[in-house]
């Protein structure tokens, strides 16, 4: 029963939605790292619900660094961030009642009766604020490198935002926005389509894009721990997270090899190609393009429409609506989410590449 991933960057998560606390440790990082306490609480901002689009339910998010961080830089000993939870209606959920589409029945199943079944437990999202505050150190950790990461709502439902274009000025656009788009005219219809789902009773998904900038070329594996391999590993870990496109992705199938190919060229006495249909990775190891990838992200299942389910404890169908507060969607605070979730796991692969003090002496 494994809540840890990475190899030489190892990440553990830990507690439940309704349980005193959740938190995140990490271990393997690199001494002498700068921790940016203004970013990680920009970035638990940005998780945080602030409005319409989100759940009632706000917790202040009052992290404690419990180990690892000494003089405002990292030890290189494990890292233990603890958050409170601090606003929890534990009557809200009812055991033994199979909410669609979520979690209820498989941990019953995996746990036989003895999981944390209050909102959601271990599998809710609430359980990612420690991913987003552990996931600031490393998004610092990588920025040193000249390595940055940008994530936007693509789309959500009918309503759009531009894809990248402008990588490194878009990327640098988003790290100040709470409402991750890249054009402000999209905000507006992204809040309407969301909102819309809401005044229904229902919820919407949608797709967001990712770009790495500054990924170095020759890292990765050619096969299971190709850098598509371990970034999916990690993001499929986010529950809303249902697929994964790197480069054009399903797009491939309709063109033809001469219209898919990315030519190489030289430019300013660097390798790069013309085009980056491949999202900046061939044979599972970065070229030194940017690294481009589209995550499809599920309508919230807790909806108050009334749903056929079953009672696993009474063992009969019923029927059930949903009480209890629940975002209408979950796409604009799972961006923050994906961005922490890929530095740490970029984290593991270059130290896996360069060696564990990557963060301290730099690419060699």
């Amino acid at each position: 029963m494994k809540n840890t991933f990475g190899t030489s960057v190892c990440i553990t998560v830990f507690g439940e939605s309704h349980g005193p606390a959740i938190g995140v440790v990490i271990d393997g990082l690199s001494p002498g790292i700068d921790v940016d306490i203004e970013l990680i609480n920009k970035q638990l901002k940005k998780r945080r619900p602030s409005g319409k689009t989100d759940t009632p339910r706000v917790e202040n998010d009052n992290y404690e660094i419990l180990s690892g961080i000494f003089n405002g830089k990292t030890t290189g000993t494990p890292i233990a961030i603890v958050i409170p939870n601090e606003n929890t209606k534990s009557k809200d959920y009812n055991y033994g009642v199979a909410r669609p589409s979520h979690a209820d029945y498989t941990a019953y199943m995996k746990y036989h009766g003895y999981e944390d079944y209050r909102g959601g437990g271990h599998f809710s999202g609430r359980v990612t604020a420690g991913l987003v505050a552990g996931g600031a150190i490393a998004i610092s950790a990588l920025k040193k490198l000249g390595i940055n990461i940008g994530t936007h709502i693509l789309s959500c439902g009918d309503a759009k935002d531009i894809p990248f274009n402008n990588i490194e000025k878009e990327i640098s656009l988003l790290e100040e926005k709470s409402f991750p788009v890249i054009n402000d005219e999209s905000e507006e219809k992204i809040t309407k389509a969301i909102l819309k789902a809401r005044e229904s009773n229902d919820s919407i998904g949608g797709k967001i894009e990712t770009a790495i900038t500054g990924m170095p070329a020759g890292v990765g594996e050619p096969w299971f721990d190709s850098v598509e391999s371990i970034l999916s590993h990690a993001l499929f870990s986010i529950g809303g997270i249902k697929g994964i496109e790197f480069g054009i992705g399903s797009d491939f199938a309709s063109l033809l090899g001469s219209e898919a190919n990315d030519s190489f060229k030289y430019e300013n006495g660097e390798i790069v190609t013309t085009t980056n249909n491949n999202g900046g990775i061939n044979g599972g190891i970065t070229n030194g393009m940017p690294i481009i990838f589209k995550c499809t992200v599920k309508p919230t299942p807790s909806i108050s429409k009334e749903q056929d389910t079953v009672n696993f404890i009474a063992e009969e169908n019923t029927k059930l609506e949903i009480k209890g507060r629940h975002d209408p969607a979950i796409i604009r605070r799972i961006c923050v989410v994906v961005d922490s979730v890929c530095a740490l796991a970029l984290c593991d692969i270059l130290a896996q590449r360069y060696g564990t003090d990557v963060f301290l002496k730099g690419i060699k």
